[in-house]
């Protein structure tokens, strides 16, 4: 969402030759893993020749789709091509899903995508951005996750890029957000207590972590200390250090979100080069934020 990106060939684009080149300077400079995101990736014709290509020079490969093109074939494929990951966007369960995607079953079309995955024995999760819109889906994803026997989910925060700016206006309240945590870690706490494993995770507000911590601290003191230590290893927002985007067109941003600030060209400097410049004043700031904070 955050590329608003159309069903259609953009002047300019890689070609799949670039593609290839460009993989390989990731690897060069030591990059581990590459998420082929969209728009939509699997309308890219060639995208099961970068997917294997990008796994044979030592690339981790993981997907970002809506689900709705891959059938069983086209699951086999990807397993086959070595993908290791795939994340399937879902923003509700049925009509809801439906209406926010603009796309009479679409959710069916996901779910299908899902199980097909798993079928191949892909790795499968949900990603799902919550707003008011679909606040009161949570319980549902948790028991979607639970009946498909789905091992992941990310539960995004919203993010203002894109389609996501049309939604803005939709977006959480602070009280609402945190009740919304509130939720996520209940349940998280009772698949534990059942002994049911799944990785939940929250994305795009670094004040989870905190937040989370405080939780611990109050109901586990004993835990907390180790809560804390995660936190500091994790070292929260990584855009511009651990986390980049290169778009269609070649053009290097610090994070999927922050396409207004353009790095530099990978058909003009290698990857590594324009990532490690820190002559771009955002990209210094992301670099040594530690010595700007307040």
């Amino acid at each position: 969402c955050y590329a608003s990106s159309s069903d259609q060939a953009y002047p300019g684009e890689l070609t799949t030759e670039e593609g290839m080149l460009f993989l390989e300077e990731l690897a060069r400079f030591g990059v581990p893993t590459v998420l082929f995101s969209g728009g939509e990736p699997l309308l890219r014709p060639d995208l099961l020749e970068l997917i294997p290509y990008a796994r044979e020079i030592g690339l981790r490969c993981v997907l970002s789709t809506n689900g709705t093109q891959i059938t069983p074939e086209l699951a086999a494929r990807l397993k086959e091509a070595g993908l290791q990951y795939v994340g399937v966007s879902i923003d509700g369960i049925g009509a809801v899903h439906d209406r926010i995607r603009g796309q009479r079953g679409a959710f069916d079309a996901a779910l299908a995508g899902i199980r097909h995955c798993l079928a191949a024995g892909l790795r499968v999760g949900l990603r799902f951005t919550v707003h008011r819109l679909n606040r009161d889906q949570l319980p549902a994803v948790f028991d979607l996750l639970e009946r498909e026997g789905i091992p992941r989910c990310c539960i995004y925060h919203l993010a203002y890029a894109g389609r996501g700016e049309k939604l803005q206006r939709h977006d959480l309240t602070p009280e609402e957000t945190r009740a919304v945590l509130d939720e996520i870690f209940a349940r998280v706490r009772d698949l534990h207590q059942r002994g049911i494993e799944k990785d939940i995770l929250t994305v795009d507000n670094h004040a989870d972590g905190p937040y989370l911590y405080l939780q611990v601290q109050r109901d586990d003191p004993a835990r907390a200390a180790e809560v804390y230590d995660l936190l500091r290893w994790n070292g929260g927002n990584q855009s511009g250090i651990a986390v980049a985007c290169v778009d269609n067109l070649g053009n290097v941003h610090p994070d999927q979100f922050s396409w207004h600030v353009h790095l530099g060209n990978v058909r003009e400097r290698p990857f590594g080069e324009i990532w490690s410049d820190r002559s771009h004043p955002v990209m210094a700031l992301l670099k040594e934020r530690a010595s700007r904070l307040k």
